[in-house]
């Protein structure tokens, strides 16, 4: 049984999208989770699996060697559902999973327990979760672990990406630096095409500022002689404490 979509889903997978973590390279920092999560649940899977829009894929896997399957016999599909941690004792004997190819084949499931990776936002992007191949329970301190560890999938995903936006920003500032051609009449800028653009534009194409437009003391008093006397009394009585 396919799991439901959440209301919510178009956010969701462009939540997931921004963190532009989907067909990267294993990683240490998450192989070492998925290392952990087996061990303290005593289990021969465990998994770091991001829900796409038509399958999930993994991460980080630990005895398993896939690294994707159809979002319609996922398991995490279900537990990105909810807020808590979902338990599925014996897939076998639950009507959601018991004809699921990976219930009925290879890796033949009958224990799951996913834990959601929920941003800060509250997008729920797919789930740290752990599999074994008979019927059993975690105790809850197990349980409270592997919430502990799918915490730090989220932490390790928010520093990828400040660490991806710091070096667009960096990006930026180092194209900011380099010598810019402004016009000396209307004070246009040339761009790297060859193209005469706005301040404005130019600034706006190599960071995301919006504008707001005014007009300063000087130019006040120099085109609007008759309103400058007005503007500047203002001025002065908004500096006052």
């Amino acid at each position: 049984m396919p799991a439901n979509v959440a209301p919510r889903e178009a956010a969701r997978l462009e939540a997931l999208n921004d963190y532009r973590i989907l067909d990267t390279d294993a990683e240490q920092s998450y192989d070492d989770i998925t290392f952990l999560a087996a061990q303290l649940c005593d289990v021969p899977i465990a998994l770091i699996s991001l829900v796409d829009s038509d399958r999930q894929w993994f991460k980080s896997k630990f005895g398993l060697d896939v690294s994707e399957t159809s979002r319609d016999v996922s398991f995490c599909a279900h537990a990105i559902l909810g807020d808590r941690t979902l338990v599925v004792k014996d897939a076998r004997e639950d009507d959601r999973f018991r004809d699921n190819a990976l219930v009925c084949s290879e890796p033949n499931i009958v224990f799951y327990a996913g834990v959601p990776l929920c941003t800060p936002a509250g997008a729920r992007l797919g789930s740290l979760c752990v599999i074994d191949r008979r019927p059993r329970e975690l105790s809850a301190l197990q349980i409270r672990s592997l919430e502990t560890l799918a915490h730090q999938v989220v932490l390790q995903l928010e520093l990828k990406r400040s660490s991806d936006q710091l070096a667009s920003a960096l990006q930026r500032i180092d194209v900011m630096e380099k010598l810019i051609p402004i016009c000396s009449y209307c004070k246009g800028i040339r761009n790297d095409q060859g193209y005469w653009q706005s301040v404005e534009a130019f600034i706006k194409s190599h960071d995301n500022v919006e504008f707001s437009h005014g007009v300063c003391n000087a130019c006040m008093a120099k085109y609007f002689p008759e309103v400058a006397p007005f503007a500047e009394g203002s001025a002065e009585e908004a500096d006052q404490p």
